[in-house]
């Protein structure tokens, strides 16, 4: 569940920065339009990988309810970290990026 719960946190966080405002808040320069499209592509991906491992490790009934609850503290992190900590953030979901697929391929 670490897993799904690693690759939903970096799907909200690509998500985030596909907004210009924080992009640019977070990163101190004005993005693209295809690093935009890229990255809400990468963030939506993300969301679907890591519905897909709920879904195929616990079933449709209790792997469903468990990946929404799980994107639900991920982005409660989001929504109250964001104003103060930023850069904590970016790095946590960074580090999620690399330590959810590693842990999905290892747990299953």
């Amino acid at each position: 569940m670490l897993s799904i719960a690693l690759m939903g946190f970096a799907g909200f966080a690509a998500l985030c920065l596909a907004m210009e405002k924080h992009f640019s808040d977070l990163l101190g320069r004005k993005p693209g339009r295809g690093q935009l499209r890229s990255l809400r592509l990468a963030g939506w991906l993300l969301l679907v990988v890591s519905l897909v491992l709920s879904v195929h490790q616990r079933g449709w009934a209790h792997g469903l309810v468990e990946w929404v609850a799980v994107l639900m503290a991920g982005v409660t992190l989001w929504v109250f970290g964001l104003p103060y900590q930023p850069r904590l953030l970016l790095g946590l979901a960074a580090l999620s990026l690399v330590l959810g697929p590693l842990l999905a391929v290892f747990a299953g």
